[in-house]
């Protein structure tokens, strides 16, 4: 909200029809934020991630396909389907897919799909995709900043903790990268911008190996193998 409020406000407003379209997505963004920590507190990070992120392609190609009126090739829904069972098959224990957070996880996904398919509508009826994404996020901060108060209190807000600066420019970077995306969904379909937004978690899988000194089973490569696939079909 600091940042994107006053950029907001030097831009010419987006078109009257995208503003609910915004408003909606700032609350569906709350509510990602809600199930994202909710399941992190109730599962293990390797599981509810993929899980959360590789679900959400899946479901904007459909939704968008029944709410935007989007057709999509089969090639490119053959390379979504690449990347999303990539990236949930990280969450894979063994053989097996872990129980614990799945619920949470897939809620999460859901909110994403959400949100993804309302901005992308949103920012299409725009006309001005950087102005929609500031008014979003200010939005958004607004309806975080008062569920931060409700569930705890105002003093601590103004509290200065450990790691706020590396935390601020990491809000930052995240309000930059999803303006990115929004813009691709101006432009583009929906389930295939989702699709390789998630990708991302393919370079995670790498950063650890060749600088955490993490290891890269079979099944870690095979699924970034998918999803690398997956890339190159939607390309």
């Amino acid at each position: 909200m600091i940042a994107s409020a006053p950029a907001a406000v030097f831009l010419n407003p987006p078109a009257k029809a995208s503003w609910i379209y915004a408003a909606l997505s700032a609350g569906l963004h709350v509510g990602y934020n809600l199930f994202l920590i909710r399941s992190y507190q109730v599962g293990e990070l390797v599981q509810t991630y993929p899980i959360a992120r590789g679900s959400s392609p899946i479901i904007i190609t459909l939704a968008a396909s029944f709410f935007a009126s989007e057709s999509i090739g089969p090639s490119a829904l053959l390379g979504i389907a690449l990347v999303s069972g990539g990236i949930i098959s990280l969450s894979f224990i063994g053989k097996k897919l872990g129980t614990t957070g799945v619920a949470h996880s897939l809620g999460t996904g859901c909110f994403i799909a959400a949100y993804s398919v309302i901005d992308g509508i949103g920012v299409r009826l725009s006309g001005a995709p950087m102005a929609y994404t500031m008014w979003m996020c200010a939005l958004w901060g607004i309806l975080m900043l008062s569920m931060y108060i409700g569930m705890r209190d105002a003093k601590s807000l103004f509290t200065i903790r450990a790691g706020f600066i590396p935390a601020f420019i990491g809000g930052l970077v995240s309000l930059l990268a999803y303006g990115i995306v929004i813009y691709a969904m101006s432009v583009a379909p929906m389930g295939a911008v989702s699709a390789l937004r998630e990708t991302s978690v393919l370079f995670v899988a790498f950063i650890g190996y060749f600088f955490l000194g993490e290891t890269l089973s079979v099944r870690k490569v095979l699924a970034c193998t998918a999803i690398a696939l997956g890339i190159i079909i939607i390309g």
